[in-house]
């Protein structure tokens, strides 16, 4: 197993309130996923809040591929939100975000992401995964200052 992350920052405008709310709903993020094609709500299991299968439709050149990954909300409080995607075989992708006001009817989102993958999947997943959040935070980033 290899394990690797990546964090990044959102900026918008907005109250920490609605800013956790939206980071919390999964469904809402997908359509800002770059590689999501479907969700549907799935019954949560033991200490999870919330969760939601998430298709997504890969490449690996000439290749195409859909996978399903199970995303399980597992807190949403006051200015904190972490969600854990889990994959077959044994890939694992951890969201801590944690939301800030930053004056001016603006907040600022912070975003850790830690993923873990076996050692032969690990530099393809971390990569999809990492250009997938990176395109999310610049569309979430757009939706809020709209």
């Amino acid at each position: 197993m290899r394990t690797g992350t990546f964090d990044y920052t959102i900026n918008g405008r907005g109250t920490v309130a609605d800013a956790v709310e939206l980071m919390a709903d999964v469904p809402r993020l997908v359509t800002m996923h770059p590689l999501a094609i479907a969700t549907k709500a799935v019954p949560p299991g033991p200490g999870v809040l919330r969760s939601t299968a998430v298709t997504s439709r890969l490449k690996l050149g000439p290749l195409a591929m859909k996978i399903t990954y199970r995303a399980d909300l597992m807190v949403q409080g006051d200015d904190e939100v972490i969600t854990v995607a889990h994959q077959q075989p044994k890939t694992t992708l951890r969201s801590h975000v944690r939301v800030r006001d930053a004056g001016d009817g603006r907040v600022r989102i912070g975003v850790g992401i830690t993923f873990e993958a076996p050692s032969p999947l690990f530099s393809y997943g971390f990569a999809k995964a990492r250009f997938a959040h990176e395109h999310m935070a610049a569309e979430l980033e757009k939706y809020l200052n709209a």
